[in-house]
């Protein structure tokens, strides 16, 4: 299993008001935004969900390369069916997926130990507050880029927020957007959401096309995309200042 992640630079635009904890199992690197939890119970958390995630390849190898959804498999473990039905909805393979879950699954696990956490991982974001909060935008070299923030009100959490790019980092992408954002409430539909609406931007042109065809996606509730100097959003969207 590999979750591509790219230099940490954003991370300081994340979670403010709470305390934060560093965790990297192999390739999952996360920062935990959170009181009262322990590296332990974090590390355990990731230990897991990576090892329902790395059985199951093992037992079917193409899981971990496809770029097509998978079949439905009622006998998955619960994070896998997860990133096959988001696979399915996004038209796209189910390790399209994979950091998003990661992120809500962990989150979720720990969510017994506090009532209030924001889990991170490369950018995928998991997150239950009782404040609003505010989560930068990195979009590499666009000039768009750390300028603005979603503003997430705390009447939607618990809510997934994605990031993809086809200019930033090494996942897989057909596209040539510097960030898609895709908010939902599962971690899986929103990352796969994010890669799915990425490949169909090759130019500034293709934003309204791009954000059309996204939102016909089951569970997106949100749609951020910039590429180079432009910009286009759709749905529960609320930009701001990231400062």
């Amino acid at each position: 299993m590999v979750e591509h992640h790219n230099e940490r630079t954003y991370r300081q635009l994340v979670g403010g008001h709470l305390p934060s904890l560093r965790i990297t199992v192999q390739e999952t690197d996360l920062n935990v935004y959170a009181h009262h939890i322990t590296p332990a119970a974090i590390q355990e958390a990731v230990i897991e969900q990576r090892g329902y995630i790395e059985g199951y390849i093992r037992r079917h190898p193409d899981f971990g390369v496809t770029l097509q959804p998978w079949p439905d498999d009622p006998l998955a473990p619960p994070i896998v069916r997860e990133m096959i039905q988001a696979g399915k909805n996004a038209a796209v393979g189910p390790m399209a997926a994979v950091a998003g879950a990661m992120a809500e699954m962990v989150g979720r696990s720990l969510l017994a130990r506090t009532d209030e956490l924001i889990v991170e991982n490369g950018g995928d974001i998991f997150l239950t507050t009782g404040r609003d909060v505010t989560v930068g935008i990195y979009a590499g070299r666009s000039p768009l880029s750390l300028k603005i923030g979603l503003k997430v009100q705390s009447s939607q959490s618990p809510l997934s927020i994605c990031t993809s790019s086809g200019t930033v980092g090494h996942s897989i992408s057909y596209g040539k957007a510097d960030a898609v954002c895709v908010l939902s409430r599962s971690g899986a539909q929103a990352d796969a959401g994010a890669t799915a609406i990425g490949n169909h931007i090759k130019r500034p042109g293709d934003i309204e096309a791009a954000m059309q065809w996204g939102r016909t996606i089951p569970g997106v509730m949100g749609i951020l995309i910039i590429i180079k100097d432009k910009m286009g959003m759709w749905g529960q969207i609320e930009i701001t200042s990231p400062a």
